[in-house]
């Protein structure tokens, strides 16, 4: 028989209690109540508790002091608090200070119950996969801080925006989170608000009825909705024009959708995880963003360091990245020589964990033999350096052990008259072929992709990489 579950309720309203105490024994958890921080301490420090629901405004303290407590001393217990209604700043506060959720007065039991189902959910879900399912790889320090901080936020439902420079895992950072959270159990949907066209954003994410508009021949139903009881992630949620930042917003504080076409509004339990690589500061200040869901979405946020600033993960994520790239190819997996590690360790890596990728794809398919060495990741002879990048403390390794042999000058940079191929013609390809090969490592050697970054159709790509030599 399974130990019956227990939760502590402290509030100092003896009618508040007694129906948080009859709704919680109906769904078979034992309860204790406090009337104040003094006495929910005592019962903390002898009882442990499944769940822990605490009231904001308390005879002798705040509930935040309570909530601040129970996420230090006894990590694993979910606690949530019980606000004023529209007392949204005293909401977020909570959140940002630990707890799992939040509940306003006078309490929606149905809003209640499903809060408790969810907090049960994640012990549950932290007892069967305590680690989580997805691996954030590294020892780095601002690694072992990330990870320490996700375990943080994943116990809450508050909204988290994820920033970083593009290609630093923002997307692993977001399933991560969802994994080992209490909705891990439910759909985690991710959506790329760039790729989706403006016409269409209303009905991709609320859905849309049947006759709602020319094409809709069928029911639809939208990210939402596809989300509900999970999480939905909003990559790159800078694209999104203004006049759907306004519907978003309604939907997450409203907690409802209204599909196209439809006389009325569909409820949703979702929680929204966000990213992208811009300065949502910035694009407030200018009016691009608006503030309000600015300040809706970015309850916590969360910022991913990029590869430079890993030191000393290199070694571990590269192995790591290999291996999956060997197993999909059926082989063995390579190991990387000492001088190709050394040229991997003072490459500044402008595209991050994804350029990496990149890098060793291209290098295990150009290697002869069972192991990698420095010319078979043929790195670019002078990347892209970003901005206030910081300094490699590492010392520079001996010329015999630099990358590759030095390729050719950037031909944007250099004058069509001082080039040993002065011929105009020649000159133009070289620009061309530096061009397809840049946009072709941006996404990933997908033809169709890169075609259409560049401009051009995929039966034009073709005919290039052919003339041009490009494999």
């Amino acid at each position: 028989m399974a130990e019956q579950r227990s939760a502590l309720i402290v509030d100092d309203e003896h009618d508040i209690r007694e129906l948080l105490v009859v709704t919680l024994g109906r769904m078979g958890l034992r309860t204790d109540t406090a009337p104040n921080l003094a006495v929910a301490r005592e019962m903390l420090s002898t009882v442990a508790y499944d769940l822990c629901l605490t009231d904001m405004r308390l005879p002798d303290g705040s509930g935040l002091d309570l909530v601040s407590e129970i996420a230090t001393r006894f990590p694993t217990t979910p606690v949530a608090v019980i606000t004023a209604y529209g007392n949204v700043e005293a909401a977020v506060e909570a959140l940002k200070s630990g707890a799992f959720d939040f509940v306003t007065k006078p309490v929606d039991l149905t809003v209640l119950r499903g809060l408790v189902r969810q907090a049960l959910d994640l012990n549950s879900s932290r007892q069967a996969n305590p680690e989580g399912t997805l691996l954030l790889l590294g020892e780095s320090p601002a690694m072992v801080g990330l990870r320490e901080t996700i375990a943080k936020v994943a116990r809450s439902q508050a909204p988290v925006h994820i920033s970083g420079e593009s290609g630093t895992g923002k997307e692993l950072v977001a399933r991560t989170i969802h994994a080992q959270g209490s909705r891990a159990a439910g759909p985690f949907i991710p959506v790329n608000c760039g790729a989706i066209p403006a016409e269409l954003m209303e009905s991709e994410f609320f859905g849309h009825r049947k006759g709602s508009f020319t094409g809709a021949h069928t029911d639809k139903q939208g990210l939402f909705q596809a989300a509900d009881g999970g999480t939905l992630f909003l990559d790159e949620v800078a694209e999104l024009p203004l006049p759907m930042q306004v519907k978003l917003l309604r939907a997450i504080q409203e907690k409802t959708v209204r599909p196209v076409g439809a006389n009325a509004e569909v409820p949703v339990d979702v929680r929204i995880l966000s990213a992208t690589h811009k300065d949502l500061n910035v694009l407030v200040a200018e009016g691009s963003f608006r503030h309000d869901l600015f300040y809706r979405i970015n309850v916590i946020e969360l910022d991913v360091p990029p590869l430079r600033e890993r030191t000393g993960d290199l070694p571990l994520l590269s192995d790591a990245i290999l291996k999956r790239l060997a197993y999909a190819m059926k082989r063995r997996a390579p190991t990387l020589s000492p001088e190709a590690v050394a040229a991997l360790e003072i490459y500044p890596f402008p595209g991050n964990v994804r350029e990496l990728e990149n890098i060793l794809e291209r290098a295990l398919a150009m290697a002869d033999g069972e192991a990698i060495d420095a010319r078979d990741l043929r790195l670019p002879s002078s990347p892209q350096i970003l901005p206030q990048a910081p300094v490699q403390t590492m010392a520079a390794p001996a010329p015999a052990m630099v990358a590759a042999p030095p390729a050719a000058a950037d031909p944007r940079a250099a004058n069509p008259r001082d080039t040993s191929t002065s011929a105009l013609p020649s000159f133009i390809e070289e620009i061309e072929r530096n061009a397809i090969q840049q946009a072709l490592q941006e996404h990933r050697y997908n033809k169709t992709k890169t075609a259409a970054a560049l401009g051009i159709t995929f039966r034009a790509l073709r005919y290039k990489l052919k003339k041009l030599g490009i494999e």
